[in-house]
């Protein structure tokens, strides 16, 4: 059987929705349809994982004053970490949005297990970080499925990863990776938010690019 062939036009749309990842920050309050969570926490299963380990968990985080409690501790570690800068750059840094966990329609909270005997330690031995590398492959692939849907997604990582296995009640070696906002954007935009605000701009090819 041989595998799907794709078109010019299906390339051209993907080059469009890698164009429109964003990193979102201010959400609508409207909810996502049934099932669209569900959908989407199924494609990224699809991700890539070393020796197919399958090590993410998704933690849907349902309960308001938990939600709460997230927010909070986004807030006050985003109130420490903006001691570290001054003059221009901490004017930039205070007019920046670190999070929508109050207003997005959903909160995903994903997890690396690291004890998971799944995949049996195959393409592991010498590099075990590649573990949580697959949960981050796991969502980007969620990342874009949300994306194609209209649906934004916001990763919050100023927050204390120890602390969030305790709010969240799940078990101590779930390592954090990330913690999700998603729900449709309140405004649209090719530009990255934080090239917009003039907090740092596009890097040119020239400087990410080697040959050796």
């Amino acid at each position: 059987m041989s595998g799907p062939v794709f078109s010019a036009d299906f390339r051209r749309d993907l080059d469009l929705l890698f164009a429109w990842r964003r990193d979102v920050r201010h959400f609508q309050p409207a909810p996502l349809p049934v099932g669209a969570m569900e959908e989407l926490l199924e494609l990224a299963c699809h991700g890539p994982s070393v020796g197919n380990a399958q090590p993410w968990r998704f933690v849907r985080v349902q309960s308001s004053e938990r939600r709460e409690t997230l927010a909070r501790a986004a807030d006050a570690c985003k109130q420490a970490a903006g001691q570290a800068y001054a003059a221009e750059r901490g004017a930039i840094y205070a007019g920046l949005k670190p999070h929508g966990l109050r207003e997005a329609p959903e909160i995903v909270a994903v997890f690396c297990d690291e004890t998971a005997e799944t995949g049996h330690g195959l393409g592991r031995a010498t590099m075990p970080e590649t573990l949580c590398w697959s949960v981050i492959a796991a969502i980007q692939t969620l990342w874009l499925a949300a994306r194609a849907r209209g649906i934004g997604l916001g990763w919050v990582s100023l927050i204390e990863p120890a602390a969030v296995n305790t709010m969240l009640s799940v078990p101590p070696d779930w390592r954090f990776v990330a913690l999700l906002c998603l729900g449709y954007p309140e405004t649209e935009s090719l530009t990255p938010e934080l090239v917009r605000h003039g907090w740092q701009a596009p890097l040119p090819p020239s400087r990410t690019r080697f040959v050796r």
